[in-house]
């Protein structure tokens, strides 16, 4: 099968207690930060990692996040440190700095550009583990949040069985700072098509982004079924462009192409001063509801309560936004490019020939929140 190693992590067993009675854990019972794995694990799984990551794995079965609480992912997360000896424990538990933090990348480049543990180091209980931390949470909708990162990686392992520097095996889970119900921790969670950064703050969601969501190929089938992980993205994107009369296209057309997203890894804090293309404020109601559609898939990777909350600000926002594109508005062509810019919103969708298959496209997406990313924990000017 051409699917492999959203495997065990993402197409397997739901975490049982992801809606269970919310049970805040003592702070003391949990590995500290600072001195990562210091705390032996209470049921330590096993050291020897499982089999590898390989494509005997069950295809994305469309299973939604859990819509879980943040009592509900710190359970889940040291549900997971539980499986882990104090060596594994001490590459999952950080300190959350900066330093790790913007450690993260749409390259294939392993452990290098990356912390945390690698998914394919694990046994099989371990890997259950950690996708219920991931399922609990990120959001519950089709092709998007939990289904749409479980997509993601089985598309890894499609590029998997050509290059064996892609697979979902080669994903990175840590935890930055102590998962807590009271104060600052991050999860951290990604590979070469996905980054999933939330921020957590005295039980709450402050922090949603950098988000990066990418595809190769952008589809595919497998028994009988299409995948299209990014399909909702792409749609709501080339919705909004195909909703502007030719006068609005040409105010909103960029200067120059743009081949790639302007901000994604290392381009922390590097907003573009002066807003680019047609202001929103322009728009009918009908139009800004197009501009709204698009920006929903990106916020719904989060959980669905954060989701609808982040949605409603970025609404209240529509008339200080701006949207732009370069290429053609179809978004079937390489080198097409379009952007969405608030006051908080910075979204950008790209357009490529594919890196393994160049017969394919391969789409490149990154989310950022001009205030919020990282949980507004640090200062990139």
């Amino acid at each position: 099968m051409a699917l492999a190693a959203a495997t065990t992590l993402l197409g397997g067993a739901m975490y049982a207690n992801a809606n269970a009675a919310s049970v805040t854990p003592d702070p003391s019972t949990s590995a500290s930060p600072t001195t990562p794995g210091s705390t032996s694990p209470t049921n330590p799984g096993s050291t020897s990692p499982s089999t590898p990551i390989s494509a005997s794995a069950p295809e994305p079965t469309g299973t939604a996040g859990t819509g879980s609480s943040v009592s509900d992912v710190v359970d889940a997360a040291n549900a997971f440190l539980k499986t882990l000896d104090d060596d594994q424990q001490a590459d999952v538990l950080l300190d959350f700095t900066q330093a790790n933090a913007i450690a993260w990348s749409n390259e294939a480049c392993g452990a290098d550009c990356r912390v945390g543990i690698e998914l394919s180091t694990l046994s099989d209980t371990q890997l259950t583990a950690a996708k219920a931390v991931v399922e609990a949470a990120t959001g519950t909708g089709t092709d998007t949040g939990y289904d749409q990162i479980s997509q993601i990686l089985a598309a890894d392992d499609v590029l998997g069985e050509t290059d064996s520097s892609y697979g979902s095996g080669n994903y990175y889970l840590a935890f930055l700072g102590t998962p807590s119900t009271s104060g600052t921790w991050q999860l951290h969670f990604g590979g070469d098509q996905l980054v999933v950064n939330l921020t957590y703050k005295d039980g709450e969601v402050v922090g949603t982004t950098p988000y990066f969501a990418g595809v190769e190929p952008a589809t595919w089938t497998d028994d009988g079924t299409t995948y299209a992980p990014l399909s909702g993205m792409h749609d709501g994107m080339e919705s909004m462009l195909e909703g502007l009369s030719d006068d609005e296209l040409s105010e909103a057309k960029l200067s120059d192409s743009t081949t790639d997203v302007v901000l994604g890894p290392d381009e922390d804090g590097d907003f573009p001063d002066t807003k680019e293309g047609l202001a929103v404020s322009e728009l009918t109601d009908d139009q800004q509801q197009l501009v709204l559609d698009a920006i929903t898939p990106w916020v719904e990777a989060a959980d669905d309560t954060t989701a609808a909350s982040t949605l409603s600000t970025y609404k209240s926002e529509l008339d200080d936004t701006y949207i732009s594109y370069s290429g053609t508005t179809a978004l079937d062509t390489a080198d097409d490019y379009v952007r969405i810019d608030g006051p908080g919103v910075w979204i950008e969708f790209s357009v490529k020939d594919g890196v393994i298959d160049t017969s394919q496209l391969n789409y490149s997406s990154v989310y950022r929140d001009h205030d919020t990313d990282y949980g507004g924990e640090f200062s990139f000017s």
